[in-house]
């Protein structure tokens, strides 16, 4: 299996001093003044989407449940001179995510722009997943994301000021068989994108989805040995990078989207359209002789 940039670690995830070094396509200043919500901004995409669009000039505003990773990351985005805020939030609570938009309108006194990022799950049967676990998934996938999507829209609407919204999703239209509560949250992510990019478009909103494939980051090392073989089965056989999902954001949201709406962007190697993905491993029952 090939890694992103010949990385001797295949599930290596950039540091914070490297992605501060990273070439990007964009100028300088593209989002000066502008606010942007980035939800779970401290795991591995949301600080590489964090740092890009705070290079980038935007004032970053991250959320997440651990205190201490958020102050790490302000820590480490004042380093390099980005305005930036935190808030402890968690995006399954709609009056903390109602709280939350307040205090960054009150704060910053505007937002331009919502990446719904938040997000998790775990591989498992789908026999096997307790109405704990189901509730879990598709309430951080689905709920969180609409409750952030709703909250911010309420406001840009009283306002009458657009918006921008982009959701981090997962590839739709094929079978994700481990992660079956995800496949259901996600898709109704998905579903609700496309609804509201036409429901919202009279009041300037943008609403579109990032379809993002398997990306290199430490924590695929918590599935089953079994399951990686099929990390890098798409057709440029490779993994992403999580700097790879930080400039389709930033696509989605600068003035090159300026005409995109409802669409869901695969950033996924091709997987969606040729590949396998095995959360659990490939059963027995789908091996054939070339296996």
């Amino acid at each position: 299996m090939k890694s992103p940039g010949g990385a001797v670690d295949p599930y290596h995830s950039h540091s914070f001093a490297e992605l501060c070094r990273l070439d990007t396509a964009f100028r300088d200043g593209l989002f000066e003044d502008q606010v942007v919500l980035i939800t779970g901004g401290a795991g591995g995409i949301g600080t590489a989407m964090s740092v890009l669009f705070g290079r980038l000039g935007a004032t970053v505003v991250a959320t997440g449940r651990d205190p201490e990773k958020l102050e790490r990351l302000q820590s480490d985005l004042a380093s390099i001179d980005v305005p930036v805020h935190t808030f402890v939030m968690t995006v399954r609570e709609p009056e903390e995510v109602e709280e939350t938009i307040d205090s960054i309108w009150d704060r910053c006194g505007r937002l331009d722009h919502v990446i719904n990022n938040a997000g998790g799950q775990f591989s498992a049967a789908a026999v096997d997943i307790t109405p704990k676990g189901w509730n879990a998934v598709v309430e951080t996938n689905l709920y969180g994301t609409w409750y952030t999507m709703q909250s911010a829209a309420r406001r840009w609407i009283d306002a009458d000021q657009p918006g921008n919204i982009i959701n981090i999703s997962t590839i739709q239209g094929r079978a994700s068989v481990g992660i079956v509560h995800t496949a259901a949250a996600r898709a109704g992510g998905v579903a609700i994108t496309r609804s509201l990019a036409v429901e919202w478009a009279p009041h300037g909103i943008r609403v579109n989805s990032i379809a993002v494939g398997v990306i290199a980051s430490e924590g695929l090392l918590n599935y089953p040995p079994e399951a990686k073989g099929s990390f890098g089965h798409n057709p440029m056989r490779h993994l992403g990078d999580v700097w790879d999902v930080a400039q389709g954001a930033v696509y989605l949201a600068g003035p090159t989207g300026n005409f995109v709406t409802g669409t869901h962007l695969e950033i996924t190697g091709g997987e969606h359209v040729w590949g396998e993905y095995w959360p659990l491993g490939k059963p027995a029952y789908f091996r054939t002789e070339s296996d």
